[in-house]
């Protein structure tokens, strides 16, 4: 871990001359000293590293040079050479393996639960970039709360035109048992995943919104708890803002939204049972904020109020963090076979006397079909232009929409409004011609139920494939929590599509992730 004799934490590259070569200042004396190359490691990482044509690299520019904002980082791993970054790469997934960080993938014959693969190589992202980032998640997510208030009492924004009718009436999430009451607190999202890709021209915008029960979290706490003891001196280094605060600003924003009155909630996480794709987290979300994990079988309704069975006796429930989707939560009113939910909880939670986190019929608003509409959700409830730009898109439930995309198949993306995880998507340029026929006689069928896109070039990112670092294309999920006000978690989760030319990063279709590293500003360091 040594550079030229010196502690890399006692240097900082400041610039460099050629892939794998950095000068470095150190900042006691100012001298200027080379590093980085065949004097600081036999294989520099970056030495022939290639970034994908027409595509934004995160961290090499389009010369080859790394970019102002990962130069740091870039000169850090150089120095540790290849050999030592296998290392602590293999270091990391045995780490993985002894952590138990996994997650299912139901239709995987070799069996359901898989290590989650972590990159060694972070995804970094520069301090003021990611400032306006935050302002922007929040604009969003404060929108699309009053949002889903008004859509679900006065439908103002409905009679004023700003959206179709239509739109709603055929949205297959909106949930009308959730039409003429605000839920404690007048908090709907309270935790919120906003998916963004970075374009080829390196503007960040929103693919996605996540609203109901977003995933992933778990995955952004324990890949930074990895890479601080696979690469301490590297971490240290670089000046990242931290992470380890989301189970104690979750937990604060469920105390803050628990019903009227009642100042020290008793709070519980439902899940579905340890089968379920993100039990890890669920699991590990319950431990961390230091509240009960619970299983339906737990909870029972009795004297209008949700209770919990202990070993003490039953306790009055506040507050529940839901991971189990709306359909299932309650089989009285909603799914009559559902064996996931807890009989009588709607009622409680219609007369206020218990939080759901999120609230019931929040999928109304992240559903594909309202997407494009978002930008002027944000105009009418705000009175503000959108911070973070959103990908074009065409509503297949119009006429001429629909007539462009079908005449176009092979030029967009196109997805189901109430779609997830990548499947039942087409990727029309990358489609065989087989595949693009019996895609336009479905979309003809039900053209109502797809959006269209065009292909966007997501950015790519150095990811550590075969012993060496390879260009992978990214994405990137920020949390946003919600109580009396919004906090972003800093960084959030960058997924990987580890599959050479693969545009999917979905874990369950052989994605993988990386710590995303937020560095500090010059204030913060």
């Amino acid at each position: 871990m040594r550079a030229c004799g010196m502690n890399l934490a006692e240097t900082r590259p400041s610039r460099k001359t050629h892939l794998g070569v950095y000068t470095m200042t150190q900042p006691n004396t100012g001298s200027t000293v080379v590093t980085g190359g065949d004097e600081a490691a036999p294989n520099p990482i970056f030495n022939d590293y290639a970034p994908l044509p027409r595509c934004f690299d995160e961290f090499i520019d389009q010369h080859g040079v790394p970019r102002p904002v990962t130069a740091d980082v870039c000169g850090l791993f150089d120095a540790l050479g290849r050999e030592e970054l296998a290392d602590r790469q293999r270091l990391s997934e045995h780490m993985l393996m002894r952590s138990g960080v996994t997650f299912s993938v139901y239709a995987d014959n070799q069996g359901t639960e898989k290590i989650f693969p972590v990159d060694i190589i972070p995804r970094v992202i520069g301090g003021d970039d990611w400032n306006q980032l935050e302002k922007g998640l929040v604009q969003r997510v404060t929108a699309l709360n009053l949002f889903l208030d008004d859509i679900y009492t006065d439908q103002r924004i409905l009679k004023d035109g700003i959206i179709p009718r239509a739109c709603i009436e055929r949205c297959p999430a909106f949930e009308p048992k959730a039409v003429g009451f605000r839920p404690p607190g007048k908090t709907r999202v309270h935790i919120a995943g906003i998916d963004l890709i970075r374009d080829g021209e390196g503007t960040f915008r929103v693919l996605e919104d996540n609203l109901r029960t977003p995933s992933g979290v778990s995955y952004v706490l324990e890949n930074r708890e990895l890479m601080k003891r696979a690469l301490p001196r590297v971490f240290a280094s670089s000046h990242v803002r931290a992470v380890s605060d989301y189970p104690q600003q979750l937990r604060e924003a469920m105390r803050q939204t628990a019903p009227e009155g009642i100042e020290n909630p008793n709070m519980v996480v439902l899940t579905p049972g340890p089968f379920n794709s993100a039990y890890f987290e669920h699991s590990f979300l319950a431990r961390m904020m230091g509240i009960e994990l619970v299983q339906n079988s737990d909870l029972f309704v009795k004297d209008g109020q949700v209770w919990m069975h202990t070993t003490h006796g039953p306790e009055v429930v506040h507050v529940i963090y839901k991971r189990i989707d709306d359909d299932y939560l309650d089989p009285e009113i909603f799914n009559p076979k559902s064996m996931l939910g807890v009989p009588g909880l709607y009622n409680v939670y219609r007369e206020g006397r218990v939080t759901l986190v999120n609230a019931i019929g929040n999928g109304v608003a992240d559903d594909k079909g309202i997407y494009p509409y978002v930008p002027r959700i944000i105009k009418y409830y705000l009175d503000e232009e959108a911070i973070i730009g959103q990908v074009e898109t065409l509503i297949c439930a119009e006429r001429d929409d629909v007539k462009q995309v079908l005449d176009n198949l092979d030029h967009y993306v196109v997805k189901k409004v109430d779609g997830a995880g990548g499947y039942g998507m087409l990727m029309g340029p990358s489609a065989t011609k087989a595949e693009l026929d019996d895609f336009r006689r479905i979309l003809k069928q039900t053209p109502e139920r797809y959006i269209a896109q065009p292909l966007v070039e997501l950015s790519a990112c150095p990811t550590w494939i075969d012993g060496k670092a390879a260009p992978r294309r990214v994405d990137l999920r920020p949390f946003i929590i919600t109580g009396q006000s919004s906090w972003v978690l800093p960084g959030g989760l960058t997924r990987v599509a580890l599959r050479e030319g693969s545009y999917v990063v979905n874990s369950s279709q052989g994605g993988g992730s990386k710590d995303t590293w937020v560095l500090q500003g010059a204030e913060e360091a």
